[in-house]
């Protein structure tokens, strides 16, 4: 890889991960579920009395331990890109469209789901595409599925991710939420990037991030 190349790839990384915290900062006004782990991070957010920057920093800091001990070959640039700048770019976003969009109706909520489902997509093909690491819950279960040989991806990946809202869920309780909100963090949203992402992104793939890391 030319020093051109990896610098390139750098700014992908840069780029998707900057792009993805600011959907996740979206899902978060729509109030319609995040994505499994951003649930399980929800339900810690409100529990936990630390700013939700600091807390994923901790908690990945957590994931990135695992990885480096059982096998971190999947770690790299892209890792710490994330591991430091998705958490506080995330509440930034979220604490300014809070003033800007007040109260939101339904209509306004649903709107907010689809962009956030449209503009993460678009920052995970670039963050995909860059290949330089992958973030450390994404390790967790290509560990699990490829080192230890415990299944295939898409269902030990189906596993952590119901198992993060459902961790999620219970912490979020026990803060005190309501049943009733639940779906704040684990409803709709949550379903549409747990299952049905992957098309969007080899769509954004193909046209954008794959022609664009290519171009010279």
């Amino acid at each position: 890889m030319s020093r051109k190349e990896l610098v390139k790839r750098i700014g992908m990384s840069f780029f998707g991960v900057i792009i993805c915290a600011i959907s996740v900062g979206i899902f978060k006004i729509a109030a319609l579920g995040v994505d499994p782990f951003q649930s399980f991070m929800a339900g810690l957010d409100s529990l936990i009395p630390l700013s939700f920057g600091l807390l994923y920093i901790i908690v990945n800091a957590v994931l990135l331990t695992f990885a480096l001990v059982f096998d971190r070959h999947y770690i790299g640039i892209a890792t710490f890109i994330n591991l430091f700048l998705l958490g506080y770019i995330t509440q930034f976003t979220y604490d300014f469209l809070k003033t800007v969009i007040v109260d939101p109706s339904i209509t306004v909520r649903i709107v907010c789901l689809v962009i956030g489902v449209v503009v993460i997509c678009f920052g995970s093909a670039f963050y995909m595409t860059a290949d330089l690491g992958v973030s450390t819950y994404d390790a967790v279960a290509l560990i699990i599925c490829n080192t230890w040989k415990k299944g295939k991806f898409q269902y030990v990946r189906i596993i952590t991710d119901i198992i993060c809202v459902i961790f999620g869920v219970g912490l979020f309780l026990l803060a005190g939420g309501k049943i009733a909100d639940i779906p704040t963090i684990a409803g709709i949203g949550t379903i549409i990037t747990a299952f049905f992402m992957g098309p969007l992104i080899e769509f954004f793939n193909v046209h954008i991030a794959r022609p664009f890391l290519a171009k010279k």
